[in-house]
């Protein structure tokens, strides 16, 4: 069960309406890092975790959460678009510089949710369960959490350089907190599980059954070597089964491909139909 408490987890009121800077929350609410989808990704995690109760009580604690979060940023987009006619905001943008530098209000919010927030980013894309991972592999999924925390703190941050309103920064200044807080818990997490399995996800798969010298080399594409001098490229590997090799100039090792025709055509006389088989290549 969920029980929902009227009360926000921390102030969301701005001090005056600001439209056009409730598209720009709508990108945090149901982008790709939004809120929406790091609500989505940690509870689906919780609701499918097979491991240690710990894990499970963990994920479904900080997925809650972020419904709270939410609730938080729906009720300060619904009361940035209230008393804020849109003809203002379109005089506001007739100023091409303006225009370039705010954007403009989002007109789905007074033509499709009556002046409320929407589960879509700030262009109006509706919000994808494709952005969630929940693989059931903890160590693979903790990283895109990280990954989703990172991303996610990386645009609260830049918000917040775009605004002066006090009643926003207050609000973004607590969720940048609350992010920071859950990459430390992530990382926490990671270390703990590294330390029982070791740093490759998944760890079950047998080394011998690679291409064992693979698992080392770090391959030079590109013009230069400058590449050489990270630690990717030097001294021991993080999961401790060898050291990295730096390969300069890596030579293809798997031949030329040479396709058959396609099945309806291989018995048909060259050049008689769609495709001319020709020293064993397919021309159009």
């Amino acid at each position: 069960m969920f029980f929902h408490i009227k009360e926000l987890q921390f102030r969301a009121k701005p001090e005056k309406p600001d439209p056009v800077y409730a598209r720009k929350l709508q990108e945090v609410l149901g982008g790709q890092f939004g809120e929406m989808s790091v609500m989505m990704q940690y509870l689906f995690q919780g609701f499918n975790c097979r491991a240690d109760r710990k894990y499970r009580d963990m994920l479904l604690d900080i997925g809650t959460e972020e419904i709270g979060h939410v609730e938080m940023l729906c009720t300060m987009i619904s009361q940035l678009l209230d008393g804020a006619p849109a003809d203002q905001v379109d005089e506001m943008a007739k100023d091409p510089l303006i225009a370039a530098a705010l954007g403009g209000m989002n007109p789905q919010h007074t033509i499709v949710s009556g002046m409320g927030a929407m589960p879509s980013d700030s262009n109006g894309y509706p919000w994808n369960s494709k952005y969630i991972i929940s693989s059931g592999n903890l160590l693979a999924d903790f990283r895109a959490n990280l990954n989703a925390e990172s991303q996610g703190l990386v645009q609260v941050v830049r918000l917040y350089e775009q605004t002066t309103d006090p009643g926003i920064r207050d609000m973004l200044s607590f969720m940048i907190a609350r992010d920071i807080m859950h990459q430390n818990q992530w990382m926490a997490a990671i270390e703990e599980i590294e330390q029982l399995e070791g740093p490759i996800a998944p760890a079950s798969f047998p080394r011998e059954q690679t291409v064992e010298e693979a698992t080392r080399q770090f391959l030079n594409f590109s013009e230069g070597e400058a590449s050489s001098a990270g630690r990717w490229a030097n001294g021991p590997l993080p999961d401790g089964t060898g050291n990295f090799e730096y390969v300069a100039n890596p030579q293809a090792q798997g031949g030329v491909p040479e396709l058959k025709p396609p099945a309806d055509h291989q018995h048909s006389t060259p050049g008689t139909g769609p495709y001319i088989v020709n020293k064993g290549k397919l021309d159009k």
